[in-house]
């Protein structure tokens, strides 16, 4: 009998664990606690209790060839960077093409997971629902948490703004902020960096008198549109560029990126180098802030530290006066709302689990978290290899290792977290990409073998180490392999062109002058590695 797995959520994360399961031959049940697919994706015109949320402007900033399922390419004529009702769009196709709908019960909220009375050996959970006025209950042998990291809207306690109570103007969280509607004439405060900040700011700049960032610590701020006009996380996330990084030392690295981050603007003229510049922090990614700066409908300054009745204060000793509206783009608390601490206990804002997936402390591996990650990348072939990876715990066909080594290894690992990318609560979940991919990818059994992809098929082995490190990498072998991977990976940069090449050119960098920045390419890995032999 095959083991039934709850799957809380049907967004990214949910629909992929559903399909990981399928893959495994285990029996998922969703339960999604509201009407539809998509998670954060789905826009509403207001927020839903439980439920990410969006404005309706979003995009993404991952572009689509980094950002599908690992064996479900976006359509061609899909553009590289997907507003999110077109995402929802490809969440729909994915649905359908794997069936995927018939296992989510829609408008059924979880509101308990708790252990059964003999968990201890069998591992099995008693799962409480509810949808409308009934109530149910039901075992299942696994649990896969699906929920996100935006549901519970952080704003700092008011102790961190003096005179708040005070203050008679309207304020919000981002979290409740749907378009630039109703904004006109207004002089806007918007406290935080970060993608959404940057994003209301651009768009309420459009409509409102005027518009602040009040920024504690600054930001990288890069373009969605990257070398050669490629997307960013094309040219940045291959094998050759994250082996080059791993052999550089630390010090090269930060050089490195601050160089590639004012390439575009000086950060620190337009007030938004980060305070901490050592530090490896997910970029904002926004083509217009600067824009919006440097014409001056966007003003920059330092940290809020205070409030009257009609005005903010901030750090440099300057005054904000006829503040009509605060937003606060603080981002949001982790929470588990229907698990017990005992289960999964949140600390700083950070669920202590080994890998990002699992509690190290249950008696069996059978409860996951799936998806409450922030890589230097795209989440979802990241939340797709966790929900494959921990299928694969839960039907034995992976081990994990023993309590004391999980601790150990979810300790060190915040440790170099912390040490990458700082204590702010805003990264308490953040990891690096290629690296963390290859982690899950190897419990899958599905890393891909590049000295056996060279001797056996040199023209994708090499496409796989100096090309776009895309999710369809992780179905070439082992478990779950797609038939389709290998002519997905070759095409990829045909779909990448497709939506922007509408009118054809010479094409003026031929073939030859390719290979030969290739084998450039192959001689400074090979002289890195010289180099880093050559220290030991």
């Amino acid at each position: 009998m095959a083991k039934r797995v709850a799957v809380i959520g049907a967004g990214v994360s949910g629909l992929a664990s559903i399909k990981s399961c399928l893959e495994e031959g285990l029996e998922p049940t969703c339960f999604e606690r509201s009407s539809d697919i998509g998670g954060l994706w789905r826009f509403t015109e207001y927020v839903e209790k439980g439920r990410a949320s969006i404005y309706n402007s979003v995009f993404m900033n991952s572009s689509k060839e980094m950002s599908c399922f690992s064996d479900f390419p976006m359509p061609d004529h899909f553009p590289n960077y997907l507003h999110n009702t077109k995402f929802l769009e490809y969440l729909r196709l994915y649905a359908k093409r794997f069936d995927l709908l018939k296992y989510i019960r829609f408008k059924t909220a979880v509101i308990s997971v708790e252990k059964t009375k003999d968990h201890s050996a069998t591992g099995q959970w008693k799962v409480a629902t509810q949808s409308d006025d009934k109530q149910e209950s039901f075992v299942f042998d696994a649990v896969m948490v699906c929920i996100g990291h935006q549901i519970e809207a952080y704003i700092p306690p008011a102790e961190c703004f003096p005179g708040f109570e005070k203050f008679k103007g309207k304020y919000l969280h981002s979290q409740n902020y749907k378009n630039p509607e109703g904004f006109q004439g207004k002089t806007v405060v918007i406290i935080g960096m970060g993608n959404s900040a940057a994003d209301i700011a651009v768009e309420l700049c459009r409509k409102a008198k005027k518009v602040v960032l009040s920024s504690r610590g600054g930001s990288w701020v890069m373009s969605r549109v990257f070398d050669n006009g490629y997307p960013w996380d094309v040219i940045l996330h291959t094998r050759f560029k994250n082996l080059l990084l791993n052999l550089l030392p630390l010090d090269i690295v930060r050089w490195m990126v601050e160089k590639k981050m004012n390439e575009w603007f000086n950060h620190e003229n337009y007030g938004l180098v980060p305070q901490n510049r050592l530090l490896l922090k997910e970029p904002v990614f926004n083509d217009h802030l600067p824009s919006h700066i440097i014409c001056g409908d966007v003003t920059v300054k330092p940290n809020v530290k205070g409030f009257t009745e009609t005005s903010a204060l901030y750090d440099d000793g300057t005054v904000e006066e006829n503040v009509d509206v605060v937003i606060f783009a603080t981002g949001y608390s982790t929470i588990f709302p229907f698990l017990d601490e005992s289960v999964i206990k949140v600390e700083e804002n950070r669920a202590p689990l080994y890998k990002h997936v699992f509690p190290p402390h249950l008696e069996k591996p059978t409860l996951a978290v799936i998806g409450l990650i922030q890589p230097l990348g795209p989440i979802m072939p990241t939340s797709e290899l966790q929900a494959r990876w921990a299928t694969r715990v839960f039907k034995g066909q992976s081990v994990l290792p023993s309590e004391s080594t999980m601790v150990a290894d979810t300790s060190k690992r915040n440790e170099k977290r912390v040490k990458w990318f700082g204590t702010s609560r805003s990264q308490s979940i953040q990891t690096e990409f290629i690296g963390y991919l290859d982690e899950l990818a190897t419990g899958v059994g599905a890393k891909p073998n590049l000295i056996m992809l060279l001797l056996k098929d040199p023209k994708l082995a090499l496409t796989v180490f100096f090309g776009p490190c895309t999710p369809f990498q992780f179905r070439l072998m082992g478990p779950g392999k797609w038939a389709g991977a290998r002519q997905a990976i070759l095409t990829q940069t045909e779909r990448i062109l497709k939506p922007t090449k509408t009118r054809i050119v010479a094409n003026s960098l031929g073939y030859t002058m390719v290979s030969l920045l290739k084998i450039l390419g192959l001689l400074v890995l090979l002289a890195a590695i010289f180099l880093s032999f050559g220290r030991h």
